[in-house]
């Protein structure tokens, strides 16, 4: 196995990438699981973030050429980041998790603006993970303004 075969399992996160129906709805699941199950405290999620970014946009960058394919959907790393951005300082409850997971698929799904813009103005790598950060970035503001309102 070569380095772009190791980074393409990364970017599809292994057979997640693969399933037949809604593969990126399954990789924000894994987010959620990932999330729910290893309580790991916000800080070491962002750090966990910004790793998770940047190794995300070199796996897709190498995907997107291993599989002969533009943001091909079996790329789903972006959908697990986006979803760990949607709950970084947010309360890891079952209510705030599920919230996340939903209006995250939401705005992911839908791409209002800046979302497209973002899609549609970068490539490669970074054009496959920004969006989803964006919509991640966008639902946690949401939550953080639910947090201070209840």
């Amino acid at each position: 196995m070569n380095a772009r075969n190791i980074l393409t399992q990364i970017a599809t996160l292994s057979f997640i990438g693969y399933l037949p129906v809604a593969p990126g709805t399954w990789g924000s699941v894994a987010g959620l699981l990932f999330v729910a199950l290893t309580r790991v405290p916000s800080p070491a999620l962002a750090a966990i973030v910004a790793a998770g970014t940047v190794l995300g946009v070199i796996a897709a960058d190498a995907a997107e050429k291993e599989i002969g394919e533009t943001d091909s959907g079996h790329i789903i790393i972006d959908e697990f980041v986006g979803y760990l951005v949607s709950v970084v300082f947010v309360p890891h409850t079952f209510v705030y998790l599920l919230a996340a997971f939903l209006l995250f698929r939401f705005f992911d799904i839908l791409k209002p603006f800046p979302i497209g813009m973002v899609e549609k103005k970068l490539s490669g790598g970074w054009g496959v993970m920004a969006d989803d950060i964006a919509a991640g970035l966008i639902v946690n503001m949401v939550l953080q303004i639910w947090k201070m309102t209840f």
